[in-house]
């Protein structure tokens, strides 16, 4: 039996459990034999995880147990959300692939985009890439990046969930589960976005909602991907609010919608693999750069540098034919990132398996 140890983000974003489906459904296509995937979390959260990351203490249970590591995909190059330890990473002695990372810039004062304070440092990111056998970027602009950094090995591949449609994903039921309008929306102060920013996403918010009701896309249910989200849902008012309690019923939610208005980056890719209406509300590079990686960059709204969103929405809701076709003609480009996906998870089950071979009590 095959153990891989898969080292993610596993706080508070229901995003990352969609991104995982895609990456566990790439994985078991590329094993030939039945695998165990073990979930670490990228980053110690509450001072007790038992593993977490690329430190000691899990690097040493990797090598006694395990036949090769996963590190993605999310924001693990940014957000603090991988512990490194580059001498014990040093000692790893598995296959190691790092795949579908992102790294991207946000906004300042001035409106242009610069580099984020907790963001994994050069050194270690080239660490990282150095001790991995293989490197998937999630988007352009993070190869861009790589790159600028000597990391030359490093392919872009998308993001695993770009292939949810897919799956064959239970289907819940429950009053919840109503086709409808959904408002995916993130918490303000989540966006590291400037403060006179981060102060008219309220009202931008009510203004999208009246919108979308007048022009008969109503009633408008608002989506939270995150426990924090809920504060700032409860904030609006009397507008219903979904708190999807696990990742099916979520995903569930975003294939039945009418239409998704989106400030949330893994609501938008999933209704592109599902083919449900959407609008992308972007707010820092990683957003930008993905969503222009798959081929919708004049769809997208920059949120920070539009001067009317609510109005770019509304243009939007206005050709949502637009929509059809333009994914319609981004289809080879998917079909291009997912044969780099599958390829190098090829590659990376052909490193496990002669790694498996060799090692005693496999």
């Amino acid at each position: 039996m095959i153990t891989l140890f898969c080292v993610r983000p596993r706080r508070f974003n229901i995003g990352n459990d969609a991104i995982f489906l895609g990456v566990r459904h790439l994985l078991r296509a590329a094993f030939d034999v039945p695998i165990n995937i073990v979930q670490v979390p990228g980053a110690e959260n509450d001072g007790h995880a038992s593993l977490s990351g690329l430190l000691p203490k899990a690097i040493h249970q990797m090598n006694l147990y395990g036949h090769g590591v996963v590190v993605g995909g999310g924001n693990l190059y940014e957000n603090g959300g991988l512990d490194v330890d580059v001498h014990a990473l040093a000692a790893l002695r598995l296959p190691l692939m790092l795949f579908s990372l992102s790294h991207g810039r946000i906004y300042n004062q001035r409106h242009e985009l610069v580099p984020r304070t907790d963001a994994m440092p050069p050194p270690v990111v080239v660490a990282l890439n150095q001790q991995a056998a293989l490197s998937v970027a999630r988007d352009d602009a993070t190869f861009e990046y790589l790159h600028a950094l000597g990391v030359t090995k490093s392919v872009m591949g998308g993001c695993p969930s770009l292939l949810l449609g897919q799956l064959p994903l239970p289907v819940p039921s429950g009053p919840e589960m109503s086709a409808g309008t959904l408002l995916s929306v993130r918490h303000p102060q989540l966006t590291s976005i400037p403060l006179r920013n981060e102060a008219r996403m309220h009202g931008t918010v009510l203004r999208l909602v009246e919108m979308l009701e007048s022009d008969g896309f109503g009633p408008v249910r608002i989506l939270c991907h995150d426990t924090r989200d809920l504060m700032f849902a409860s904030s609006l008012g009397d507008l219903e609010y979904i708190v999807p309690d696990d990742v099916y019923s979520y995903l569930a939610l975003l294939r039945r919608a009418r239409l998704v208005v989106s400030f949330r980056l893994h609501a938008f890719v999933p209704c592109l693999s599902f083919g449900t209406p959407a609008i992308n509300i972007s707010y820092d590079e990683r957003s930008l750069s993905l969503v222009r990686t798959l081929g919708f960059e004049s769809w997208d709204i920059d949120f920070v540098r539009s001067s009317d969103v609510v109005a770019e929405v509304r243009d939007r809701c206005c050709r949502l034919d637009a929509f059809a076709n333009q994914r319609l003609d981004a289809r080879p480009l998917w079909q291009q990132l997912e044969t780099v996906m599958t390829s190098a998870m090829s590659s990376f089950a052909g490193l496990v398996n002669a790694y498996a071979g060799e090692r005693p009590n496999s």
